[in-house]
């Protein structure tokens, strides 16, 4: 897979248009984290896996959840969330990376670790569940890994 959609056609105030889920690269302090994250991400989990575009564009390192979310008021794909490889997940034990609500709560967050990225894109993406409905079940810490079995 491609982990590098560029944007700087569009500049960092747009994100680019896709048919999948973004993965959207905001640190850039640890290239190897960066390909551990995004190879992670890939793996697939018992037959199921994310579908996913990767943006790897220093024209958006440091932006913030808030400035993220006020871009995609121009995104045409109409997309209800994305993932964000920022410090927190390049730098973190287990990469947990952010999920931002871009439709039902603009702005409300969780995270959640690679391996459970398949089940939340998979299901947000086809609205089988609500973007609510993952956050709520994040641990205490606020990361999403999995739903009790």
């Amino acid at each position: 897979m491609d982990r590098g959609l560029g944007t700087r056609d569009r500049g960092p105030g747009h994100l680019p248009p896709t048919t999948n889920a973004l993965v959207l690269r905001t640190d850039f302090s640890d290239d190897g984290a960066w390909h551990e994250v995004c190879a992670a991400i890939e793996r697939p989990v018992d037959g199921f896996q994310a579908y996913v575009d990767f943006v790897d564009d220093p024209q958006w390192d440091g932006i913030s959840a808030d400035e993220i979310v006020a871009s995609s008021a121009h995104d045409k794909t109409h997309r209800s969330f994305l993932f964000v490889v920022d410090a927190t997940a390049i730098a973190g034990k287990e990469h947990a990376v952010l999920v931002v609500d871009l439709q039902t709560e603009p702005g409300r967050t969780f995270r959640a670790i690679p391996s459970e990225m398949w089940g939340v894109e998979n299901n947000l993406s086809l609205a089988n569940m609500d973007f609510t409905e993952f956050a709520d079940a994040a641990d205490e810490d606020g990361v999403f890994r999995g739903f009790p079995r």
